[in-house]
């Protein structure tokens, strides 16, 4: 494989090798924040969960923070092949118009533009994500306490600030500042599914995700800090600033299980690099971007570094590109095309892959 790379944990290692991979064995797929990287991703998308996935029953947990969001929530719609093609071309041609001066849009603008993008999308079909067969969808978004807890000129700022500070010296100090917010599909009694991790690693609140609710949960996980506003007033929510998922939970290194009742299953996480980052804020904090215990039953799918480096300026599309292109939009849509149309070989790369599945192929997480 030139352009995939396969990195497995033990645990989903001694699965592969004990019984290869069927899409019966996934129990859970995770999708990670990182705007415009996500894009990347498209190509696989499609083929597991129009392709493959339908090859097997049981039921699948789809968690996404941010753009991840988007995606799984787009997993869970009918005829999901033409709803991933509809999301890469909306996701490359969005564009916001500058005002004389203005260097780039203003949060409002943003969010008001991105509110109106997710209503023409999902409108008249939040029922079939919500009532999906087989997917049941967690949203992940970051809920403000304290000075967070309310949006202002210098609150934000300052809040995140001590947000910051407070997340290097311990992961779970975040918490006193920022809490996960899971809104996850409702059971039939209206209480929200079980969560497919254990929320001991930090400050967790769960709720039953609903038509109500739907659009501004998804709108909060896409809610990036001073890029867009954060979303208040959520339906069946406590009260607060809702913001983008990834601030927590940057790359979802969650504490992986099997919900009860079901039998254990491996974590098939199509992700955009190697490394499964906890936290927005833990970028920059090298020693937490490592493996741990609670991915051991992942198996990560990820370009080649090497093949990255022949895409458009060498790298995956990524939000510099909105500040690298300005104005020229075609110039930004023909960069992100090309790379969209190339990700095609991770998606044909896998798919042989699991024609002849080898350990050879697969690297330590």
């Amino acid at each position: 494989m030139k352009a995939l790379r396969l990195y497995a944990a033990v645990g989903a290692r001694a699965h592969l090798a004990r019984h290869g991979l069927q899409p019966g064995d996934v129990s859970c797929i995770p999708a990670a924040a990182g705007g415009p990287k996500g894009l990347i991703l498209g190509r696989l998308d499609r083929f597991l969960f129009s392709q493959w996935l339908p090859g097997s029953r049981q039921p699948v947990d789809v968690v996404g923070a941010s753009i991840g969001a988007w995606r799984m929530a787009t997993a869970c719609l009918d005829n999901c092949d033409a709803a991933f093609a509809r999301l890469e071309r909306d996701y490359i041609a969005q564009h916001y118009e500058l005002a004389p001066g203005q260097k780039r849009p203003s949060p409002a603008r943003v969010s008001e533009q991105f509110g109106a993008n997710l209503h023409a999308f999902y409108g008249g079909r939040m029922g079939e994500v919500l009532e999906h067969p087989r997917y049941r969808l967690h949203i992940i978004t970051s809920r403000g306490r304290h000075v967070l807890g309310r949006e202002g000129r210098w609150r934000t700022p300052l809040g995140y600030a001590g947000a910051f500070f407070a997340n290097t010296i311990r992961r779970k100090a975040l918490g006193g500042w920022l809490e996960r917010v899971v809104f996850s599909s409702s059971t039939p009694t209206t209480e929200p599914c079980d969560l497919p991790f254990g929320t001991h690693d930090f400050r967790t609140r769960q709720l039953a995700l609903n038509e109500a609710n739907f659009m501004p949960a998804l709108q909060a996980s896409c809610s990036i800090p001073f890029v867009l506003e954060p979303v208040t007033h959520i339906p069946g929510a406590p009260s607060g600033c809702y913001w983008d998922g990834g601030i927590t939970d940057y790359h979802l290194h969650l504490h992986y299980t099997t919900p009860p009742g079901r039998a254990p299953g491996l974590v098939l996480y199509p992700h955009f690099q190697k490394a499964v980052v906890p936290g927005w804020l833990d970028k920059s904090l090298t020693w937490r971007h490592g493996p741990t215990g609670a991915l051991d039953r992942m198996l990560v799918l990820a370009p080649n570094p090497e093949w990255v480096r022949s895409l458009p300026n060498g790298k995956l599309p990524d939000r510099t590109d909105f500040t690298r292109y300005g104005a020229d939009l075609a110039g930004r849509m023909k960069a992100w095309n090309t790379a969209v149309s190339e990700s095609q070989r991770l998606a044909d790369e896998f798919a042989q892959w699991l024609d002849k599945p080898s350990l050879d192929s697969v690297e330590s997480l």
